[in-house]
């Protein structure tokens, strides 16, 4: 499945996760997604994403870490779906929007934290999100500074 479908699923799967277990897996499995989609970028996408898209890797993988909520069924694992990027700018801005919302999703279940356990796995869960999203935006920055590149060449050969 391509990654923007698979991105999607974890959004619609995020939004309707209703208790603090359904929205850390959720967000593990955003994670595990924004994982594979760094590493798939790191070994085929434009060579100017290829350090940052390991950067990603590292960083998600990270988050799966912390968080520590694997699906019980590897069935259910979306990142072992992904089989094509699709458009990288399409999917990069998808895969912003989604660590945006786990993000979002991890602080509200911080703030309802009863343990100082769940509490410190969730913010350094929301930190990983960040700093995978800072990186997801700093790969748009880099395919765009390379499109104006080919937009400028090839207006001052016309």
């Amino acid at each position: 499945m391509d990654a923007v479908r698979l991105i999607g699923a974890s959004r619609r799967a995020l939004a309707g996760s209703g208790g603090t277990v359904e929205v850390v897996a959720e967000a593990w499995q955003a994670q595990a997604l924004a994982q594979a989609i760094g590493s798939r970028f790191a070994v085929s996408g434009p060579p100017e994403l290829r350090g940052e898209a390991l950067g990603l890797t590292e960083l998600a993988g990270r988050g799966c870490g912390v968080l520590d909520a694997p699906p019980r069924d590897m069935a259910d694992l979306r990142a072992a779906q992904l089989t094509e990027l699709g458009d990288a700018r399409e999917s990069l801005l998808c895969l912003g929007g989604l660590l945006g919302e786990v993000g979002i999703a991890l602080v509200g279940i911080a703030c309802a934290a009863d343990d100082q356990g769940r509490y410190w796995q969730c913010m350094e869960a929301i930190d990983a999100a960040d700093e995978s999203r800072d990186r997801v935006l700093e790969m748009l920055r880099r395919l765009a500074a390379r499109d104006q590149g080919v937009v400028e060449r090839g207006s001052a050969t016309g």
